[in-house]
């Protein structure tokens, strides 16, 4: 797995009900548009986004997690905006839409400089005879 920044920018949710999000008239129909910056480590494979409600009084909610394959943004570079399912106890209860875009990691191991040309297999002489 490639090392990087995955930034995931939450846009929307729908479907999901008995919430209490933080703007009384969004109801099942959130709109966020944030953006967050995550580290990318070697063992990465998927993020796991978990839905909470915000209550005052009482502890916070779980609505439901989605789960996103990080595999396409990794060989993609990044993901349009796309719905991914919410589940709750092995059951749908809504979709929130998500962009990613993967930016890799430059390891100064890593050489990107181009492949010496060969003739024959004999490397062209630099020096002078």
């Amino acid at each position: 797995m490639p090392r990087g920044t995955l930034e995931v920018v939450l846009i929307s949710a729908k479907g999901i009900d008995d919430n209490d999000f933080l703007l009384p008239d969004a109801g099942s129909k959130p709109q966020w548009n944030e953006s967050f910056l995550f580290t990318v480590s070697d063992s990465a494979s998927e993020l796991n986004l978990k839905i909470m409600d915000k209550d005052n009084f009482s502890q916070d909610d779980c609505l439901g997690v989605a789960t996103i394959h990080l595999d396409p943004v990794f060989e993609a570079g990044s993901i349009p905006e796309t719905a991914y399912k919410v589940v709750k106890d092995e059951e749908y209860c809504g979709e929130i839409k998500v962009a990613l875009t993967f930016t890799v990691e430059k390891n100064e191991e890593q050489d990107y400089a181009e492949p010496e040309e060969s003739y024959g297999g004999w490397k062209e002489s630099s020096g002078e005879f």
